[in-house]
């Protein structure tokens, strides 16, 4: 260590235990340092401790009191010297020499600071001072009270704006309502070709049928057929109460009134029932079903599953479309229809409603649909699955007939051939039951078939020049037909086709 300099200040320690060496001279020169001018003498504190005393007390500084006399941490220690204080005048003081005598008299005030001049921040300057940190400046009470004033008067303008706001909001029940855009009604009826204009000429007509016997209950629909109260259905929606049950029928105006069995056909799955003592009943028109081709627009009408009053619309898909509905699958006789099929959608509830064109006029009866989870019935009526665009109707003038024929005599007639079908068939065409196969005779002695010179074992091919495929579809051909009406059919024999006539015969329905 240089012996010729002191040793640096030790601000964070306390003054160490053991002796100090003892100091150099005062008239002797700190090397490199100019010569120190002569101290003066310092006068004795009045109550300076005694000589005696000063080996046992803490020795004296070895410096001259610090003029601020603010040292950051107590007092400094022995041989520290104090802390340098930064001025703001300027330059600092000249460096601090243990030989140099206090300066006589109070220290001398720092000049004023210009405007613009850096100002040096001293730690341990009085507050207020020049060098030291200055305090906020804070408004006067002249000032504060004009701008409390002002906030209070302030917030009472919006006290009050916000109340009235309020009373108003209040009184007019809340926030203004909202009125949206909408189209001026459009009066007057819509057009009699319309969807809607033949809802509303057909649904007067339109009736809906509930029933209730031992064999449970059932819901369908039918149309009032004239002014007595006839009204036309499906057989199987009152086949369940032919030997004992009840029948209500409620019309379109929600009129309820008990209903009778006039008569009904199960080959053709028809039945005429009756209201009496209705007064403005409303009797559909029959059309002409012949006349109906593909494509041509329909609308059907009904109660699927009970909700009655049900519109739907489609096309005629196709016409001479040969079903078979019922028999073993529902527990009834099986109907031969030889049906126009539409993709209106039809389904349980809608049977025995009506099918009727762009006219309003009726040219079906709605009877059967071909149902995705019938099972085994191919055509639903002995289950609840829904309409997939494949519904049947029977032809209006077919039923026209039926329904002139249950009102007048109670009972149908059907069209025969006088032969007996081997439905076990598996070729192409309806073969005539061999000779000895099933009860009876194959061909009816003197019937129209025997006189038409069919035998057993023939098969019929086509029936006025359209092709059959099936004993069913043969009986569906016959049935389409009136008694009395003339037929070419086209036999098979031996592997040979000839042509042979052959008016229809007669035989009562149940």
């Amino acid at each position: 260590m240089d012996e010729g300099k002191a040793a640096g200040p030790k601000w964070w320690s306390r003054p160490e235990t053991v002796a100090p060496a003892p100091p150099e001279p005062l008239d002797r020169p700190a090397p490199d340092a100019p010569e120190a001018p002569e101290a003066p003498a310092v006068a004795e504190a009045p109550d300076a401790p005694d000589a005696t005393d000063a080996a046992s007390a803490e020795a004296a500084p070895g410096h001259a009191r610090d003029p601020h006399d603010t040292p950051p941490y107590g007092k400094p220690g022995p041989w520290a010297p104090a802390p340098p204080v930064q001025h703001p005048a300027g330059a600092a003081p000249p460096p601090y020499h243990p030989a140099a005598a206090p300066p006589a008299g109070p220290p001398a005030s720092p000049p004023p600071l210009s405007v613009g001049q850096w100002h040096r921040h001293d730690p341990w300057a009085a507050p207020g001072s020049p060098a030291g940190p200055q305090p906020p400046a804070r408004p006067t009470g002249s000032r504060r009270a004009p701008l409390a004033a002002a906030l209070v008067a302030v917030t009472l303008i919006a006290g009050g704006i916000g109340g009235a706001l309020g009373a108003y909001v209040h009184d007019s029940g809340g926030a203004p309502d909202v009125t949206l855009p909408q189209a001026t009604a459009q009066a007057g009826t819509r057009p009699p070709d319309s969807i809607a204009g033949i809802a509303a000429q057909v649904l007067p007509g339109v009736v809906y049928i509930h029933v209730k016997g031992d064999g449970g209950e059932g819901t369908g629909t039918g149309f009032v057929l004239d002014g007595q109260g006839h009204i036309l259905t499906n057989n199987h929606v009152v086949e369940s109460v032919a030997k004992g049950g009840t029948i209500s029928v409620t019309f379109n105006g929600g009129q309820v009134e008990p209903a009778t069995i006039v008569g009904r056909d199960t080959g053709y799955d028809l039945a005429v029932i009756k209201v009496g003592g209705v007064k403005g009943l409303h009797p559909l028109t029959l059309g002409d079903s012949d006349a109906a081709q593909v494509g041509d627009p329909v609308v059907a009408i009904g109660a699927p599953y009970g909700l009655e009053g049900t519109v739907t619309s489609g096309i005629i898909s196709a016409t001479q479309r040969p079903i078979t509905a019922g028999g073993e699958t529902d527990g009834g006789d099986v109907s031969y229809v030889d049906a126009i099929q539409t993709d209106a959608p039809i389904n349980p509830g809608n049977s025995g409603g009506p099918l009727v064109d762009a006219k309003g006029l009726v040219i079906g009866i709605n009877s059967a649909i071909r149902s995705a989870d019938s099972g085994t019935d191919p055509f639903g009526n002995g289950s609840q699955g829904g309409s997939i665009g494949l519904g049947f109707a029977i032809p209006v003038n077919q039923a026209k007939r039926v329904a002139e024929q249950l009102i007048n005599d109670g009972k149908a007639t059907h069209p025969v051939i006088g032969v007996s079908i081997n439905l076990a068939y598996s070729g192409d065409g309806a073969q005539v039951s061999p000779e000895g196969q099933g009860e009876g005779d194959s061909v009816t002695p003197n019937g129209p078939g025997a006189k038409a010179g069919i035998e057993p074992g023939d098969v019929i091919t086509a029936v006025d020049g359209k092709r059959v495929h099936s004993g069913e579809e043969l009986i569906v051909r016959i049935r389409a037909h009136r008694p009395g009406d003339t037929l070419r059919l086209t036999v098979k024999r031996d592997g040979k086709e000839r042509a042979v006539k052959l008016t229809l015969g007669s035989a009562s329905g149940d």
